[in-house]
């Protein structure tokens, strides 16, 4: 034993010592306020808070000889189990990492006769690929049957998610026809408003712990429940803070928590004694019936403790008084339920201890059984549920919604003739797919009432109404929670980051949250959304290095992420249609990044000739016309091909106008749109620098993390001889006014880049 650790065997001793000096109360009572429980019941929340205690001594045992790669527990958290016994196995839940009791409980709840918490458990703390979630990815609680949703994260980054998800049960359950056309479109097809897997009248419990109350995050979720709130808007979730006063070895200072989740406007606040566990169920049963009936947001604030030190080897004695110390374990959770049930005449000690030990044997035999079973072993089976990719159902699909688009919605569409501009094909799809797409939701800052800054989203609210387009409060990570929420409870939504660089106030939503869902649950849950982005430089007559933002590094570090980037009209319109069926199909978590120099640019060689506009595909064209993802276009300028250009966004119209003038030389090249830049369209990349042995990369990205590096290392791993250079953005911000241009990438600079590599 390490100086200033409890040790499992100490928890262990101390419990069965002050057990058995219990003894039969006529004055005990199992009721609180009114709110009652029933010794079943009772019996029930004991045997889970027990199950959870012997899993964390399991899990300090496992790891003593190596078997064991998580040992964060629930010990002293174990009050937990009573607020599962308060709510129902169906409303859905996101738990803190030392909910461990809660999920025992709610394992009970389910009424399967397979369910087994504890093995459940342990397979994910020796990372057996038999886990029911994770797969042995990681050790999250999480089950598809148990309506519980696993999170990564340890800092609350998963509340954003659990307010879009309780927002989305509101408006399931309201039916969502925000409009009379809305109305008519799901008659002309046949179809019910979509429905969430959970009952009408569920709510969202989250927990987590009170260090994770000062983070952004969960700042971020606070203030946008209580904006909702504020706006007559419903939103039936509950937070459930776990204080023991601890994050890791930092204290809570005194009154902190209360004084913080207290004063959250809109917010209605309750708290109990989180070691008692009748306070604990009384509590979270008046909480949760005024949520369920109000649906309106609370916050339930049970005073813990945390028993054996944050994890593994953590020696508490570094930053905790003895006396500190002996005070939590004065608290211990299932030495106060223990004395609950025996001062009620519910069992004796004697029988509780064989009870406690019977549990205890359970866990070590399944202890021992895990330890044997697969683990993974392939980069294939780690990597399998990341981002599946249907391609063929996506073309199905995208083919048969042109067929609903051309016959029953025929009349509720709008037909464009002209041709169009990027942003108008936006804007046309978008409308098709809120046609189509009854799932599908339009949501972020200014795109509603307004119609975007760039005009881009025009009309889409007086179109479908307030349910299906709406604009949000100014907070990126409350938008893409509320994406990330929406999208578990089976809608497809679109929400917009209004410039690239806003996206870096709420990255952690995709890179934490959003990608690893399909991960972290092994397909079971999913959050599909389309990020709009407006970005990428070259704006004139307003800029600044938050509005011609031109990296998109933190995007392409996001395994699974789909990052489109369309230049022209027709290839928005078929790459979105794209994104939003993958989204659908396959659960898929897509970027759209739009470049916004390029949203009203008519243009492409001389003033007035109209070559960058594009008619918009008959509804029956939408298949024949559609992008897979990860396919570049190639076009060819001139003859007798001489050079590669490898580019996107901006950097096409600039290639394709130098290509225009190498040609009028007898330079023939052929210019590749990359459109996707994750996956890069490798194949293509190879084959046509290939076809010439001379490339040069156009990239308006900065030179150190750009685009370009992932071109150039496709090339190399492919074993690609010729010459290659590029050209990039240089590595700083974007300037206002004029000088963007000293940094950016220009033609000029392109068009010496080509006469250096076909000089060589």
């Amino acid at each position: 034993m390490l100086a200033g650790m409890t040790t499992p065997q100490d928890l262990d001793e101390r419990f069965r010592t002050t057990v058995t000096g219990f003894k039969p109360d006529a004055g005990s009572t199992l009721e609180v306020g009114g709110w009652g429980l029933t010794p079943p019941q009772l019996l029930r929340i004991f045997d889970a808070q027990v199950t959870s205690r012997h899993l964390d001594l399991a899990a300090r045992w496992l790891r003593g000889f190596g078997e064991g790669f998580y040992t964060i527990g629930s010990s002293g958290h174990e009050g937990n189990a009573a607020v599962a016994a308060a709510l129902r196995h169906t409303d859905p839940a996101m738990l803190h990492y030392r909910s461990g009791a809660f999920y025992c409980l709610r394992a009970g709840q389910a009424g399967e006769p397979d369910m087994d918490p504890v093995r459940d458990v342990l397979r994910g703390t020796v990372a057996s690929s038999l886990e029911p979630i994770a797969g042995g990815r990681h050790k999250v609680f999480g089950h598809h049957s148990l309506n519980i949703i696993p999170i990564t994260s340890t800092i609350a980054s998963h509340l954003p998610r659990a307010v879009g998800l309780a927002f989305a049960l509101e408006r399931s359950r309201r039916g969502g026809n925000g409009s009379k056309l809305e109305g008519r479109v799901a008659s002309a097809l046949g179809t019910a408003p979509v429905t969430t897997p959970w009952p009408a009248d569920a709510l969202m419990v989250c927990s987590f712990g009170d260090a994770s109350v000062n983070h952004a995050s969960a700042t971020t979720a606070f203030n946008t429940a209580g904006w909702i709130d504020h706006t007559g808007l419903k939103l039936p979730i509950l937070f459930v803070c776990e204080d023991n006063g601890l994050g890791i070895s930092v204290r809570s200072p005194d009154g902190w928590v209360e004084a913080a989740l207290s004063s959250r406007p809109g917010v209605r606040y309750f708290q109990s004694d989180g070691c008692d566990a009748v306070t604990v169920h009384a509590a979270t049963l008046q909480a949760s019936e005024w949520v369920r009936t109000t649906r309106r947001p609370a916050v339930l604030h049970l005073k813990t403790v945390r028993l054996m030190g944050h994890a593994g080897a953590d020696a508490e004695i570094a930053y905790r008084s003895t006396r500190e110390i002996e005070a939590d374990l004065a608290r211990d959770p299932l030495v106060a339920t223990a004395r609950r049930l025996i001062e009620a005449d519910l069992i004796s000690p004697e029988e509780l201890l064989a009870r406690y030990d019977e549990v205890g044997w359970q866990v070590r035999r399944t202890a021992e059984e895990v330890i044997r079973e697969p683990k993974l072993a392939s980069s294939a089976e780690v990597t399998a549920p990341l981002a599946p990719r249907r391609p063929v159902r996506v073309a199905r699909a995208i083919a048969e919604a042109g067929e609903r688009a051309a016959g029953p919605l025929a009349m509720q569409r709008s037909h464009p003739t002209a041709p169009q501009t990027l942003a108008q094909a936006i804007n046309t799809t978008l409308a098709d797919a809120l046609l189509t797409m009854p799932e599908t939701l339009l949501f972020g800052e200014d795109v509603a009432a307004k119609g975007g800054v760039y005009g881009v989203t025009k009309g889409l609210r007086e179109r479908f109404g307030v349910n299906r387009v709406f604009d949000t409060l100014l907070d990126e990570t409350s938008i893409l929670g509320l994406a990330a929420g929406a999208g578990l409870a089976g809608m497809v939504p679109v929400p917009e980051i209004q410039y690239l660089a806003y996206l870096h106030n709420a990255e952690d939503q995709l890179r934490g949250e959003a990608a690893t869902m399909q991960f972290f649950s092994g397909g079971r849950f999913r959050n599909p959304m389309v990020v709009r982005i407006a970005g990428l430089g070259y704006q004139e007559g307003f800029g600044g290095h938050f509005h011609n933002d031109n990296s998109i590094a933190v995007l392409r570090d996001i395994p699974g992420l789909v990052i489109a980037c369309p230049a022209r009209a027709d290839d928005a319109a078929a790459m979105l249609r794209t994104c939003l069926t993958a989204a659908a199909v396959d659960g898929a978590v897509c970027a759209f990044l739009e470049p916004i120099a390029l949203y009203h640019t008519r243009d492409l060689y001389e003033s007035g000739d109209g070559e960058w506009l594009s008619d918009y595909p008959d509804p029956r064209r939408w298949g024949s016309t559609h992008v897979p993802i990860g396919r570049a276009r190639v076009y060819g300028v001139g003859s007798a091909d001489a050079l590669t250009m490898i580019t996107f966004g901006n950097g096409l119209r600039m290639s394709l106008r130098v290509a225009a003038r190498l040609a009028q030389e007898g330079v023939g090249t052929r210019v590749v749109d990359l459109r996707w830049l994750a996956p890069l369209p490798v194949a293509d990349i190879v084959r046509e620098s290939s076809a010439t042995g001379r490339v040069l990369v156009v990239d308006e990205t900065r030179r150190s993390g750009g685009v370009a590096e992932g071109v150039l290392a496709a090339l190399i791993d492919s074993g690609y001889v010729g010459s290659v250079t590029r050209v990039a953005a240089a590595d700083t911000f974007i300037p206002l006014g004029h000088a963007a241009k000293t940094v950016l990438v220009s033609e000029d600079q392109i068009m010496s880049s080509a006469r250096a590599i076909l000089a060589a």
